[in-house]
């Protein structure tokens, strides 16, 4: 380096040293996987047989209910006679073209992972709205989970527990489930202060104000939270199928490696669909709260 060569060439580390480094956390790893790796894999069993209970369900329910139930659902969030039309044509499509057992398996884990990311995610939402402490610590953390590159998900969760379902389930949730937490936090502390101050003149403890006033205030941010969540969700399927997970996803991954041109084009569109109809049943869920609590506010 006296030559001034430091001043062209950026400082490395030595080869042998980043090798090192690279061993050493490698090897702690598959120590960690081999000795933990069994109790972890039976520790997540009930929810291996959850979801594919819940999969067996949806294929063997018969298809005009399963269609029936969703357009009851998208009519029961919505109130709309034209979007409930819409999602049985959508589905009847679906069906049609061959690919209703593939889209019952991924709607079975993208309803099991987003329901997970529920129950996880708003507790952990609310409690960074009580914490700045516990926020400062944990949106570096949420960052990074959105923004590392999706199959980066998949390399220690399928060392630790091998291929299958629950490691993509468990890869599916990491990845999807920052934007509930946030809009949780977000929809909480957005809440007018003069309203807790005035919940609490009436008496109200921290847990009354909690369900009675947060949450039905913040329900909006919340419910655009999940409707995120359901998207990256969806999006991580065609991911997942590459360690097994079943669904759309696999016949994508197929006609990518075999350049099967229209099998991976219609594939990729029933996940748009389920995308458009999970999007459009929540986003019209949201706004219908939306109108009700100003209704209520204007009453």
């Amino acid at each position: 380096m006296a030559d001034g060569g430091w001043l062209t060439e950026f400082p490395e580390m030595e080869r042998s040293d980043l090798r090192a480094i690279r061993k050493t956390l490698d090897t702690a790893y598959r120590d960690f996987s081999r000795s933990y790796g069994e109790q972890i894999e039976n520790f997540f069993d009930p929810l291996l047989s959850l979801l594919i209970g819940f999969e067996q369900l949806l294929l063997a329910t018969p298809w005009w209910l399963v269609i029936a139930v969703i357009c009851s659902i998208s009519y029961l969030a919505s109130r709309s006679l034209r979007l409930s039309l819409g999602v049985a044509i959508a589905f009847f499509a679906i069906g049609y073209f061959g690919m209703w057992e593939d889209t019952m398996q991924t709607m079975s884990i993208i309803l099991v992972c987003t329901l997970l990311a529920i129950i996880l995610g708003i507790p952990l939402g609310i409690l960074m709205s009580r914490s700045d402490r516990l926020q400062k610590l944990l949106i570096p953390l949420l960052d990074v989970m959105q923004t590392m590159p999706a199959f980066v998900y998949l390399i220690p969760v399928v060392m630790l527990l091998g291929i299958g379902r629950i490691p993509g389930v468990i890869a599916v949730v990491i990845y999807a489930i920052p934007p509930v937490i946030r809009l949780t936090n977000l929809g909480i502390r957005l809440v007018d202060k003069s309203v807790l101050e005035a919940a609490t003149a009436f008496g109200a403890g921290y847990l009354k104000r909690l369900t009675s006033v947060q949450l039905p205030l913040a329900l909006p941010t919340i419910m655009a939270g999940i409707n995120q969540t359901i998207m990256m969700a969806l999006s991580m399927v065609v991911v997942a199928s590459m360690i097994g997970v079943k669904g759309l996803g696999q016949p994508v991954l197929k006609s990518i490696t075999n350049q099967y041109f229209t099998l991976g084009l219609l594939n990729g569109l029933a996940i748009v669909v389920l995308a458009i109809v999970f999007d459009r049943i929540s986003q019209s869920y949201a706004r219908r709260s939306q109108q009700h609590l100003q209704g209520g506010n204007h009453d």
